[in-house]
């Protein structure tokens, strides 16, 4: 019996662990953390006979592993993972092996800096809508190996029509053949740039889901999209909110007195009023071209569009509206991990707002961000680790209103106090940073925000 050793016991790690036993390997699944919740597992997964070593880090010295599957959050480039490469041990991503479990059902693979996640959620609804059986995956709902394990030796009632994955640019990395019939590229800014080091690799990192997909649509109003990829990309269906004259290439979706509208054959047509989507933001637009995009090259008909996007309620920690309090609306953008993606947070909510950021800081052009919210919000509530640096940035901008409030529990009454000060629309929770110093992730901050507004509205 072949050895594969996987790396990471988180909901991926599982499921890809299950998988391979399934398949008839010998598997381990290897953790370097250790706790009461994974000792649980531990015990769970011995009794499927899958080995747990916790405290683990893969050593490759005897009883070497055949295969070595790594769990999307672990660096590509660690050092045994570049030994074992180099010893010719297969090495691979979770994303790898459910593609090798599913690859005879048509993908949308969708990546991006931002809006990913909005448009996989949208995607999946409009497909779900036309009665398809297309679950999300990836980054978002089930891990990828989740939809393997569940779905691969489904019978015809439950067989997959397709899979659409939020495919990160670690997913893409540690893929070596996963090809989508349709690839979609949202946004491109400097992010992950710790693990990735330059642009340059980010960018190519990304390119290449684009260059594996056997149909490409790109956002054509992302600057840097359309300054590098219009020539490399002059064969994928760009999208503009901006009207006809902004596509690039005589094919593609735009926006057009209100309606999307698919320009592929030598007639433009109507598909769907773009007010049918109840998100706010320009960028939601976009999210929508994209999605609408995905159908109609799926074959999916534009009424099955409309129902999908009138009924889409929008994503989780998105610009998530919570509660109104004394005409003041609370909304949940803990999503917004880096710059750009709070900069779009800010410009998509009515102003003045008051704005609460920070948690842990990440590398990146934080000029727009500023800008904005010279322009937008009446004051700034600071939490978290980033407090005192994002403190000085206001500073040297000339941006006086801010104060440190250090928690999310403290930060929310504060904000409501302020809003009231400075007859502001808005309290708007948008970070501008990773969540790793107060929380596990920007979901547990999301819900976390969500809990202390809805408290504070009832007192």
């Amino acid at each position: 019996m072949s050895k594969a050793h996987v790396i990471g016991l988180g909901k991926s790690g599982v499921a890809a662990a299950r998988l391979l036993k399934r398949e008839g390997w010998e598997v381990e699944l290897g953790d370097s953390k250790t706790s009461p919740d994974l000792l649980k597992q531990q015990e769970q997964l011995a009794a499927e006979q899958i080995t747990v070593k916790l405290g683990y880090t893969l050593q490759l010295d005897n009883n070497l592993p055949k295969l070595i599957v790594v769990s999307p959050g672990v660096p590509w480039d660690i050092p045994v993972l570049v030994k074992a490469r180099e010893m010719g041990i297969e090495t691979i991503g979770e994303m790898e092996l459910a593609w090798r479990h599913l690859n005879t059902v048509p993908w949308v693979g969708i990546t991006g800096t931002n809006g990913k996640t909005t448009t996989t959620a949208l995607t999946a609804a409009i497909f779900q809508a036309a009665q398809l059986k297309a679950p999300a995956c990836g980054n978002i709902g089930y891990a990828a190996t989740e939809v393997a394990l569940e779905f691969e030796k489904a019978e015809n009632d439950n067989k997959l029509d397709w899979v659409i994955g939020e495919i990160s640019s670690y997913q893409v990395e540690s893929s070596s053949t996963f090809a989508p019939r349709i690839g979609i590229w949202t946004t491109f800014t400097p992010d992950h740039l710790a693990r990735h080091k330059t642009l340059e690799n980010y960018y190519n990192i990304k390119a290449k889901l684009l260059h594996n997909s056997e149909l490409k649509v790109l956002n054509g109003d992302d600057p840097y999209l359309r300054k590098i990829g219009a020539s490399q990309w002059s064969d994928g269906y760009w999208t503009s909110i901006h009207g006809k004259e902004q596509l690039i290439g005589d094919k593609g979706f735009y926006i057009e007195d209100g309606w999307v509208i698919e320009k592929i054959s030598s007639e433009p047509l109507k598909i769907i009023e773009a007010s049918a989507l109840r998100m706010v933001g320009a960028h939601n637009l976009q999210n929508l071209l994209m999605s609408v995009a995905a159908a109609r090259l799926a074959g999916i008909e534009p009424e099955a569009i409309h129902k999908g996007v009138s009924e889409f309620p929008g994503v989780p920690h998105r610009l998530e509206y919570i509660c109104t309090w004394e005409g003041i609306d609370f909304i949940n953008d803990s999503k917004a991990t880096n710059y750009d993606a709070a900069e779009v947070g800010l410009a998509s909510v009515k102003s003045p707002a008051i704005l609460i950021a920070g948690g842990e800081a990440k590398e990146g052009d934080d000029t727009a961000w500023l800008a904005k919210i010279q322009q937008q919000a009446a004051a700034v509530v600071l939490i978290g680790n980033a407090a005192p640096f994002f403190s000085q940035r206001l500073q040297e901008v000339g941006y006086t209103n801010f104060e440190d409030a250090g928690t999310i529990e403290k930060a929310v009454p504060r904000a409501a106090e302020l809003a009231k000060q400075h007859q502001a629309a808005v309290v708007l929770l948008s970070p501008a940073c990773a969540s790793f110093d107060q929380y596990p992730n920007f979901e547990v901050r999301g819900d976390d925000f969500r809990k202390v507004c809805q408290e504070f509205v009832r007192q």
